[in-house]
C-alpha cells in the first residue's frame, strides 16, 4: 500500500545555468553551469514525496533508451516505487531548460512530450492513499476520454485525488471536457497562468470562484513569488511565499509546492497548514538546481 501514487510527465532536465549574452568566441557560448536532472511533474513530485518519508510510486511512460534508464535508477535508488512505470520503444523527452540568474527559466521540448503509443492503464490506480494527476492536460493526461476513465477509477478505490496542471501541447484540449468528472477532484493545483487559460478569468478570487463552480473542492492556485491563492472548503486565502536568500532555478518549485501539500493531507492538516507545507517545499527547492533536488532550509 502506497501513501501515494503521481501519475503523468516524466523527462530529463537539460539545465544551463548563467549563459553569457556574448560569445566566448565564434559560435561558442559559456554558461555558468551545464547540468542534466530528472524531471516531469510525476517525477518531481514522486521524488520529493519519498525523501520526505512518505511511500510514493510513480505512473509513467519510459523509452527503452539512456535518458529512461537514467530517470528508472534515479527514481528506484531514490526509494519510489517504479512497479507502474511502462517502457515502450519511444524517445524518453529530454527538455533544454535555460535558466536566468534570477531563477527565472525558458524550455524547449520536442515531440517526443506526446508519448506516442502510451495511454495510462485504469487498474494500475489502485493502492494509495491518494493519487495525484501531476500533468493535467498533457501527455499521457491530455485525451479527455482516458482521463475521464482515470478519475472514475481513483475515485472507485477510494483515494483523495488531486490534479495538477499544465497549459496543453494541442489547443483542441479543454476542461470543459471534463466537466463531470470534476467534482470528484478534492485538490486542484494550476499556476497563476493556467488558471487564468482554464477560466478566462483576470483576478484570482474570479479564477478560483470559476473552477470551484465547475465542481472543484479546493482550488489552489500557485503564484510564483506571490506564493498561492486557496479557496476551499475552509474558506479563501493568500499566502505569501517564504523568503530565501538566494533563487537557483524555479524548475519544479510547483511540484515540490504540491508534494509539501500533500504530505499535509495525509497528516489530515487544515487546508491552511496544508498550504504552509506546500509553500515551504516550494521554497526549499528553488535554492538548488533542478526540479526534485532539496536545497538547504530556508
Amino acid at each position: 500500500m502506497l501513501d501515494v501514487l503521481c501519475a503523468g510527465q516524466a523527462v530529463v532536465d537539460c539545465i544551463t545555468r548563467g549563459k553569457e549574452n556574448e560569445p566566448y568566441r565564434e559560435n561558442v557560448y559559456r554558461a555558468e553551469t551545464i547540468r542534466l536532472h530528472t524531471g516531469g511533474d510525476a517525477v518531481n513530485e514522486a521524488k520529493t514525496l519519498s525523501a520526505m518519508g512518505i511511500r510514493a510510486g510513480v505512473v509513467c511512460c519510459l523509452g527503452n533508451d539512456i535518458a529512461g534508464d537514467v530517470i528508472f535508477r534515479e527514481l528506484t535508488d531514490a526509494g519510489v516505487d517504479t512497479s507502474r512505470i511502462s517502457r515502450l520503444s519511444i524517445d524518453t523527452p529530454i527538455a533544454n531548460l535555460m535558466v536566468a540568474e534570477d531563477g527565472s527559466r525558458i524550455s524547449v521540448n520536442s515531440q517526443a512530450i506526446q508519448l506516442p503509443g502510451y495511454r495510462i492503464a485504469p487498474d494500475v490506480l489502485s493502492g494509495a492513499g491518494v493519487i495525484s494527476f501531476a500533468s493535467l492536460f498533457r501527455p499521457p493526461l491530455a485525451d479527455a476520454g482516458s482521463v475521464r476513465e482515470l478519475i472514475l477509477r481513483a475515485k472507485k478505490e477510494g483515494a483523495v485525488i488531486c490534479a495538477d496542471t499544465k497549459l496543453p501541447v494541442d489547443p483542441h484540449v479543454r476542461i470543459k471536457d471534463l466537466q463531470e468528472v470534476l467534482p470528484l477532484i478534492d485538490y486542484f493545483f494550476p499556476n497563476e497562468k493556467e488558471a487564468a487559460y482554464y477560466t478566462g478569468k483576470d483576478s484570482y478570487p474570479e479564477m478560483a470562484k470559476a473552477f470551484r463552480e465547475m465542481g472543484i473542492r479546493n482550488v489552489i492556485i500557485k503564484t510564483g513569488p506571490e506564493g498561492c491563492y486557496v479557496s476551499g472548503e475552509e474558506g479563501q486565502f493568500s499566502l505569501p511565499a517564504v523568503p530565501v536568500e538566494k533563487v537557483l532555478d524555479t524548475t519544479g518549485a510547483g511540484d515540490n509546492f504540491v508534494a509539501g501539500f500533500i504530505s499535509g493531507i495525509l497528516h489530515k492538516a487544515a487546508l491552511k497548514e496544508c498550504a504552509e507545507k506546500g509553500i515551504r517545499k516550494a521554497a526549499e527547492s528553488i535554492t538548488g538546481i533542478g526540479g526534485n533536488r532539496q536545497g538547504p532550509k530556508a
